[in-house]
């Protein structure tokens, strides 16, 4: 399958380069259009691929991969360890599961999905562990905050090199983004469209017209820019390809600071509340 489509990569903190735009693979939860959508994805340039033990998915994940019959090191797979399977053991018995259903011997790169509190040191203490035994190739947090980062810190042997966080034109994240890139973290934005529920804002559809390009596009291309990392996710043919048609544009400065107007601080992610729901906490 030749690539038909550009990318780029970012190097992260511990030397290992990964691919500014992946393939999120989040509610993809039916086989054949996990195994369709990770072949178009490949066939559209897409080389990481983002999926999680809560998306339920990773077999089918596995098999979509099996079949792309490309070798292991022409992709990248991240996955992320849920708030059940926290703990030293529960997490290391974990993503030996999690290998298994992918049908790979190391995953290239190992989050926390959220933060809890009971487990914080010892999920960690277990992320380094399984980095150092070869099954993880580098390892990152995932809805971590400052504090969250800080708190790590206190007591880690080697710190995250990426933190995916829910950030689009609604949420820019400003504050954390600056704190991030300061402390050699990549920020991967995981819902880097706002699930497409503003595409038709007027500024949006301003600057697609100027530029040929869709409203999901621009905003992409926004983040490219803002060197963050993205993960953008859909099942239909014609959108995974288009949202990787976005390394042969540019916005001008003036374009950017006019997308950065878009922020209201909005979440759209009911997740911290469901974390709640299980009854876990954050560290402070």
């Amino acid at each position: 399958m030749a690539t038909q489509i550009s990318n780029q990569f970012l190097t992260l903190a511990d030397g290992n380069q990964m691919p500014q735009e992946g393939f999120g693979l989040y509610k993809i939860t039916d086989e054949k259009e996990a195994v369709n959508a990770i072949k178009w994805a490949y066939e559209a340039g897409y080389r990481l691929f983002d999926t999680a033990q809560m998306y339920e998915n990773e077999e089918f994940v596995g098999e979509g991969l099996r079949q792309l019959s490309a070798p292991r090191e022409s992709y990248f797979v991240t996955t992320k360890v849920s708030e059940a399977n926290q703990g030293y053991d529960q997490t290391k018995q974990s993503v030996v599961s999690s290998l298994k259903k992918l049908g790979l011997d190391y995953v290239d790169l190992l989050l926390i999905h959220w933060p809890v509190h009971q487990h914080f040191f010892e999920t960690w203490r277990a992320f380094e562990d399984l980095k150092a035994e070869g099954l993880v190739r580098s390892i990152g947090v995932s809805n971590y905050g400052m504090v969250h980062l800080e708190y790590l810190a206190t007591k880690a042997r080697e710190m995250p090199v990426l933190d995916q966080l829910e950030v689009h034109p609604w949420l820019t994240e400003k504050p954390m983004l600056k704190f991030n890139a300061e402390h050699n973290i990549i920020t991967q934005a995981w819902s880097p469209l706002g699930r497409g529920k503003r595409l038709d804002d007027p500024v949006l559809l301003k600057l697609a017209a100027a530029h040929g390009k869709t409203p999901a596009q621009i905003i992409l291309r926004w983040h490219l820019q803002n060197g963050i990392a993205i993960i953008p996710k859909s099942v239909h043919q014609d959108r995974i390809k288009a949202n990787a048609d976005i390394f042969d544009f540019e916005l001008s400065p003036a374009e950017m600071q006019q997308i950065d107007g878009l922020n209201t601080n909005h979440r759209i992610s009911k997740e911290p509340e469901m974390v709640y729901e299980f009854g876990y906490q954050y560290p402070y």
